[in-house]
């Protein structure tokens, strides 16, 4: 997005003594909000975050980081491993943070050099970011997904918006009473649930890996106070997605060629297992960590497993936004979610969270 399209921008970086935006050092990452990053006039480097969408949404999102901002000066453990946010502007729906220079934990995950002490010491953060007491007015709401009524029909207008993979996805989803009442359940385990400070929409490339390792959880737009198994659930997901996509790769297969021909339903079943089996240990040392910081409440387990398994199908239809089919390894990545949902006692058992459900 052109810069000088938001000279909101500029203001706020004056208004906090930076100067403006150097052009020549700027450079806009991908996402859903509009985002710069770059060096100042007076040669410091910041990145500027514009919120887009609806105004109620961006004034909730707004409200809910600056909550945040408030909560996480409680929190000691949580000191140098947050953004540092160093100023706001509410009315135009910016916030500018220190700029950080690092690798993402989507990066390390392609990379296959996500270690497991790293996932150790992520589950530590995560666990005391649920351990800590609220502090401050936050956010008390469910978030908006999953949304079991989804399920049931789509509103007219989102549907009018959607692409031909997207309205396969919903479609597939919405013939699977088994999965809507798998939601429902959720929904009902998410309401009775302790509500703690939880990040809501933690995925493996919001990981910032600095200074030689020291991660930094970024985006707060969704925090408030939630179930915490939803968290936890969300990095089991990724895991699981990502040993899925794996399957017709030959990452971790070491010296073994990946097949030339298509592979058979009993080959992808197969490789299926080994490469979830070669991922859960991440998934494992990640609770680990986290239980050195908050015990499990009664039925932990089976919630994060079933949110482990939305985050599949969440990823299911995020990816259909990009594509004019559903290939069939995004079906497969839909199906073992779907099992995630529906049994979360069973794959409780897989994840490590057995003790907890």
């Amino acid at each position: 997005m052109d810069l000088d399209a938001f000279p909101e921008v500029d203001a706020l970086l004056n208004r906090l003594g930076f100067g403006a935006f150097d052009r020549t050092s700027v450079s806009a990452p991908v996402g859903r909000n509009h985002a710069w990053s770059g060096r100042t006039a007076s040669g410091r480097r910041v990145f500027v975050k514009h919120l887009v969408g609806a105004e109620p949404d961006i004034r909730a999102r707004m409200r809910r980081m600056l909550a945040f901002e408030h909560f996480v000066g409680t929190v000691s453990e949580l000191t140098g491993h947050v953004p540092a946010l160093l100023g706001h502007d509410e009315d135009a729906g910016l916030v500018a943070f220190e700029h950080i220079e690092a690798e993402s934990g989507a990066e390390l995950m392609v990379d296959e050099t996500f270690s497991e002490e790293l996932a150790f010491t992520v589950g530590q953060k995560i666990g005391a970011l649920h351990a800590a007491s609220p502090a401050g007015e936050m956010d008390d709401t469910l978030p908006a997904l999953p949304d079991p009524r989804l399920l049931h029909a789509l509103p007219l207008a989102t549907y009018n918006e959607l692409s031909f993979a997207e309205l396969e996805a919903w479609r597939l989803m919405q013939q699977d009473a088994a999965l809507r009442e798998g939601l429902e359940n959720l929904r009902k385990w998410e309401d009775e649930a302790p509500r703690v400070p939880s990040h809501c929409d933690f995925r493996v490339d919001q990981l910032l890996l600095v200074d030689g390792g020291t991660p930094v959880i970024a985006d707060w737009e969704e925090f408030r106070l939630a179930d915490p198994a939803r968290d936890v659930g969300a990095f089991a997901g990724e895991w699981l997605y990502r040993s899925v996509l794996d399957i017709v790769t030959n990452r971790g297969d070491g010296d073994v060629q990946f097949p030339d021909v298509e592979l058979t339903h009993e080959q992808v079943l197969s490789r299926g297992a080994e490469k979830i089996e070669r991922l859960l240990p991440l998934i494992r040392q990640f609770w680990r960590g986290y239980l050195t910081r908050r015990a499990a409440d009664p039925g932990f387990g089976a919630r994060a497993t079933a949110f482990a398994g939305w985050h599949l199908l969440d990823r299911l239809v995020a990816g259909a936004a990009q594509a004019q089919r559903l290939s069939g390894i995004e079906r497969a990545a839909a199906g073992i979610g779907r099992g995630a949902l529906i049994t979360p006692h069973r794959f409780a058992i897989v994840l490590g969270f057995e003790a907890a459900s």
